[in-house]
């Protein structure tokens, strides 16, 4: 990186799920589906999170891993005078406390774990689907829109661990806009 910031963030959640529990189900509701929230996952350079509903799919290579401020979550709780939401709920692979996303799309990272560190490609926001109005409450959906996280893909492999992490930029971010949007914001250079 010809730049680099470093920011102590911590992760929260690692999930990892072999099948989808929202995806194509709109008629049937949402699929009662194994979960782990795990201690630790394997990421593969080019795949994603090894045993994830999204680990080698083609069609999901550039977006296969999703990283989620559990900020934003809790904002969107607080705006829509709600209890505390559940943040394995939105099906993020990676949640984290301290980061703000917006500036890395489009952008190359490290996130540096007690497990060593992967580099990863921030391709776009991750959109929020419909269902959040379902498990979150009615009108996440529309609040979450714009505060997604980020639909990333390996750039390397290496296991990531939940705790303690760096987050390594080439761009400056603030750890007190973690709550907005993961959209880049309006005049701020690459």
């Amino acid at each position: 990186m010809e730049h680099e910031y470093r920011y102590d963030v911590r992760i929260l959640h690692l999930l990892v799920s072999a099948e989808h529990a929202y995806f194509g189900r709109a008629r049937d509701g949402a699929a009662d589906v194994a979960t782990s929230d795990a201690d630790s996952v394997q990421v593969v350079d080019g795949k994603g999170i090894v045993g994830d509903r999204f680990f080698g799919k083609a069609a999901h290579m550039d977006a296969a891993v999703t990283l989620f401020a559990v900020e934003a979550l809790e904002d969107i709780a607080r705006q829509l005078g709600a209890e505390p939401f559940d943040p394995l709920l939105p099906r993020r692979n990676i949640v984290v406390r301290g980061a703000e996303l917006a500036p890395l799309v489009g952008e190359d990272f490290i996130l540096e774990s007690s497990g060593g560190s992967v580099s990863f490609h921030a391709g776009r926001p991750a959109h929020p689907c419909v269902w959040m109005d379902r498990v979150l409450v009615p009108g996440a959906h529309s609040a979450m829109r714009g505060r997604g996280g980020i639909r990333c893909r390996p750039l390397t492999s290496g296991s990531i661990h939940r705790g303690p992490a760096v987050l390594v930029s080439p761009v400056p971010l603030d750890p007190d806009r973690a709550h907005l949007s993961s959209a880049r914001p309006a005049g701020r250079l690459p």
